[in-house]
């Protein structure tokens, strides 16, 4: 069974009588007469009487017809469908993703990525940061979230937001940090990150810059956890400092005064694939995404500047 066969099926019911049929669709009455004998013979049923004034539906055509206009239907849509395609953007890219999906807007870029790209398909991979850096270097990813101001020449940049990590312990330790010397401090328990995290360059930074370092480390790969064992207790870290903040207001940490270590939130890619179509697509949208969330950010922000102010 063929289209063709189909659509003069169609005309000749439309029409009632096969010359006319063939004059609309450019064929030869013999030619349109065989397609619709075809057709028949391939269905096994007749689909018109024939007559000297013309070609009247069978009950088997009068049942079909609806079927085969659906079937003409669907495949113009199909068509219109490629048709609308073509000259889109199209491509496999693999996005490395970091811990908290709502801080660096995920669900936002991928519903406008796939909204207005269809035909680009993103590969998500979890990341720690500083690997999500080498592996773009590396092109293992195509792109990736990343915190940190790290600077390459086969790497560019998106920087998104402006971030700060603060020393937060358990509310209970209050006492016992706030007035604590720093060689007091550094010689509690401290949860950090994996080396390659930006999280342990900053506080390998810190300690550096105080000419000591941690005596018991404790290693965990997510910030919401550390934030979490920090809430138990368990030892003092770099806490983000909007989950550092939420803590505070919570009662369940302190945040040590004078230890705010500034980084950037960042969208990297590997520069050559920058004028690729699938890539400019993707920061298109990271950037689109991003001058959106600016102006609730900020308005996000205006508490605490008031109460710092204050």
């Amino acid at each position: 069974m063929e289209l063709y066969q189909l659509r003069g099926f169609a005309a000749v019911a439309e029409s009632g009588h096969l010359t006319r049929a063939a004059e609309r669709l450019h064929l030869s009455q013999p030619a349109l007469s065989a397609q619709i004998k075809a057709l028949e013979d391939e269905l096994g049923v007749h689909l018109f009487e024939r007559g000297p004034s013309g070609m009247a539906l069978t009950a088997a055509g009068k049942r079909l017809l609806p079927e085969a206009t659906k079937v003409l239907a669907d495949a113009a849509s199909l068509h219109g469908k490629a048709r609308a395609m073509e000259g889109e953007v199209a491509g496999h890219v693999r996005v490395g993703t970091l811990s908290d999906p709502a801080f660096i807007r995920l669900a936002d870029f991928l519903a406008q990525a796939t909204a207005r790209f269809p035909l680009v398909e993103i590969e998500l991979r979890h990341e720690v940061s500083g690997a999500a850096f080498e592996k773009v270097r590396d092109a293992a990813l195509e792109a990736s979230f990343y915190y940190g101001d790290l600077a390459h020449p086969a790497v560019g940049t998106v920087p998104l937001r402006e971030i700060a990590y603060r020393v937060a312990a358990p509310a209970a330790w209050r006492s016992k940090v706030l007035r604590a010397a720093w060689a007091d401090i550094s010689a509690l328990p401290w949860l950090m990150a994996p080396p390659i995290s930006t999280h342990r360059v900053l506080a390998t930074r810190l300690f550096a810059e105080r000419g000591s370092a941690p005596t018991t480390l404790i290693e965990a790969d997510n910030e919401a956890v550390i934030r979490s064992l920090v809430a138990s207790g368990l030892g003092i870290a770099l806490v983000r400092e909007d989950l550092a903040r939420e803590g505070e207001a919570t009662g369940e940490l302190v945040i040590l005064p004078e230890t705010r270590l500034p980084t950037t939130l960042q969208f990297i890619y590997a520069n050559d694939k920058r004028e690729e179509p699938e890539m400019r697509a993707l920061l298109e949208v990271i950037r689109d995404v991003w001058r959106e969330a600016r102006p609730s950010l900020n308005a996000a922000n205006e508490p605490a500047a008031r109460k710092r102010r204050a």
